[in-house]
């Protein structure tokens, strides 16, 4: 099961494929300057994880409005990432897990998803600016989506 609320936030530092190339994110560089939405999904170019991604890139201003960062996680590798960002206009930093390290720590690794192998449940976290988890979300099965209302109530109490 996910990690709980009031936890610590296990910090990483994954790649992102950037235009430049790639580049590291990591949680920690939104500590102490605003909280942070973590969107794990299972895999890049399958139609739930295309629809979450679509969505919340479609409505960036409204998590940006409540001072938040929104990193996408999937055990895709960064290239795999990069190209079905540019294929669907996906504008939200993708970071590649593909050790699967981040997974695990977040305690939402699902050892085999239909039968091809380890990748991210998905779940969500907000986690404020002092890197604490204030809320936290695995989906019962990867194809329903994190109940994003309750995920903005609640960065807007972090404020």
């Amino acid at each position: 099961m996910a990690i709980s609320v009031g936890s610590k936030a296990p910090d990483f530092s994954l790649k992102t494929k950037t235009t430049e190339g790639l580049s590291d994110i990591r949680l920690s560089d939104s500590v102490g300057k605003q909280n942070t939405l973590l969107l794990f999904f299972p895999l890049a170019f399958t139609g739930v994880c295309t629809k979450e991604m679509c969505d919340i890139t479609s409505g960036i201003a409204a998590y940006e409005s409540l001072n938040a960062r929104v990193i996408g996680i999937s055990v895709d590798s960064p290239f795999a990432q990069e190209a079905w960002a540019l294929k669907e206009h996906i504008k939200v930093p993708l970071a590649s897990d593909l050790n699967k390290e981040v997974a695990k720590a977040y305690d939402v690794l699902l050892p085999d998803l239909v039968g091809i192998g380890a990748a991210s449940a998905r779940a969500a976290f907000v986690i404020d600016r002092e890197g604490i988890v204030r809320y936290s979300e695995q989906t019962p099965t990867p194809l329903e989506l994190p109940t994003f209302e309750a995920i903005k109530a609640t960065l807007a109490q972090l404020g």
